[in-house]
């Protein structure tokens, strides 16, 4: 058998490799064979003074009481064997089932790295007993965008369809400063050109961020006026 071990994961790789040999559905094959082929292999490995893994050898005290199981004669231990036997086939099967599906999760792991998130954050953190511009305080902000969701929930349609979209905050800072490139002041409810909450939430995190920083201001001339936004040169 010219195989390596060094080209299997595992002794159920192995034994998944022995079945496919076969080129046979797993449940038409006589198990036997395939853990006669097996034992063969690593005995063959060990009278080379190969180093083997602990877990093939383990595989291999197991094929083996299996084995001598069934060279035990009598009726009452037919039904023992045929569990063992059993018990084994599923593994392998469930072991290929496994195997197929690696590269569907490998691969979106790959998609994931593409997005970046932030762990959920309570609004209260950006909170501070100073006002942020003018008359306006973090209070009557924090007003406005609740205000902004309540009209999200009533203008919602009756039927929608769902999808699923990661919006970051890095991303909606970079379309406000886009914003503000062709307008230096607009009204605060025109961040918000989509009505989706995941989409509001980043973009008032945004505005926050942009706050602390100190790269845009947002005030309002009078009570119950129209919040500004105004860029800071």
């Amino acid at each position: 058998m010219d195989i390596s071990l060094d080209n299997f994961q595992g002794p159920m790789d192995l034994l998944l490799h022995l079945v496919k040999k076969k080129e046979m559905d797993i449940r038409e094959i006589k198990i036997e064979i395939i853990i006669d082929e097996y034992l063969n292999y690593i005995n063959s490995l060990e009278k080379k003074n190969l180093n083997i893994a602990s877990s093939y050898l383990v595989m291999s005290s197991e094929l083996l009481e299996i084995k001598s199981r069934m060279l035990l004669p009598g009726s009452e231990l037919d039904e023992e064997v045929t569990d063992l036997k059993e018990n084994l086939i599923n593994r392998i099967e469930l072991y290929e089932k496994y195997k197929e599906i690696v590269p569907d999760f490998k691969e979106l792991e790959l998609e994931r790295l593409n997005y970046k998130t932030k762990s959920p954050s309570s609004i209260l953190e950006y909170k501070k007993d100073e006002k942020i511009e003018s008359d306006l305080t973090m209070d009557i902000l924090v007003k406005a965008y609740k205000n902004f969701l309540e009209r999200i929930e009533d203008e919602k349609p009756i039927s929608t369809k769902v999808t699923k979209k990661e919006i970051s905050i890095e991303s909606q800072m970079l379309r406000i400063k886009e914003k503000f490139k062709k307008q230096k002041q607009f009204d605060f409810n025109e961040l918000f050109e989509v009505k989706s909450k995941p989409y509001v939430v980043a973009t008032f995190l945004a505005v926050l961020e942009m706050v602390r920083h100190g790269s845009i201001k947002i005030y309002q001339e009078d009570s119950f006026k129209t919040i500004l936004c105004e860029a800071v040169e």
